[in-house]
C-alpha cells in the first residue's frame, strides 16, 4: 500500500457517480443480505438493521462501554474496492463485507469527516470515519485482510475497508440512486477510525 495523505476531495457528480446495491441483516452476522431497498432513519441507522441505534451496537463496542453515541450507523464503501479485491483473486459479492451501501463513483476514503452524502431522493448521511477492519475479514476469505488494511510508505496504517456514517435524514434508498457529495465548510479534517 503506498497510499499518503490526501489532498481536498471535489467529487464529480456524474451519472456513474451511485448505489450500487443495499444490504442489512437483522442479526450481528459479518456479512449482510442484498435487498430492494432499505429504510434510513435520522439518528438511528438502518431500519431492521442489528447495527441501527443511537447509542454503540457493534458487540465489542457495547462491551467497553454501551453509552457511547453509534457513530457507525451506516457502513459504506465503494464498489471499486470490491473489483480491485477481484482481481487480486478475492470473490466478494456485495453485502459481502457488511456494508449497508455500495457505492460506485466516489472515492469514499478520500473523503473529510462530516461530508455529507445524498442518497436517492431524500436520505442524508453524515461521513464520521473510517471503519476499522478487523480478523473476521479473514474469516469470511483467507489473505483478505491484508488487502484492506495495510501500511503506507511512511509507516502509517491504511484502512480501505469502507467508512463509516450517522443518518442525518431519513429516506428509501435503492440501487441505481443518485449519489451526490457535499463537502464541509471550513478547515477540512482526514478521516479516522471510529
Amino acid at each position: 500500500m503506498r497510499r499518503r495523505g490526501r489532498a481536498s476531495y471535489a467529487a464529480p457528480v456524474t451519472q456513474t457517480t451511485r448505489v450500487v446495491s443495499v444490504s442489512r441483516d437483522d442479526e450481528h452476522r459479518f456479512s449482510k443480505a442484498v435487498v430492494d431497498e432499505v429504510v434510513l432513519v435520522a439518528g438511528l441507522g438502518v431500519e431492521g438493521d442489528a447495527h441501527a441505534g443511537a447509542t454503540v451496537q457493534h458487540r465489542s463496542r457495547v462491551a467497553r462501554d454501551p453509552s457511547q453515541p453509534n457513530l457507525r450507523q451506516v457502513h459504506l464503501i465503494q464498489g471499486e474496492l470490491l473489483d480491485e479485491l477481484a482481481a487480486a483473486g478475492h470473490d466478494v459479492p456485495p453485502g459481502g463485507l457488511g456494508e449497508n451501501v455500495l457505492t460506485h463513483g466516489v472515492d469514499l476514503l478520500g473523503l473529510p469527516t462530516g461530508t455529507v452524502l445524498h442518497l436517492g431522493a431524500e436520505a442524508v448521511v453524515e461521513v464520521t470515519g473510517l471503519r476499522n477492519p478487523c480478523a473476521q475479514i479473514e474469516g469470511f476469505d483467507e489473505g483478505l485482510l491484508r488487502l484492506v488494511v495495510g501500511r503506507d510508505d511512511d509507516g502509517a496504517i491504511v484502512r480501505r475497508a469502507g467508512v463509516m456514517a450517522v443518518v442525518r435524514y431519513g429516506g428509501t434508498v435503492r440501487a441505481g440512486d443518485a449519489l451526490r457529495v457535499e463537502l464541509p465548510a471550513g478547515e477540512q479534517r482526514p478521516l479516522a477510525p471510529v
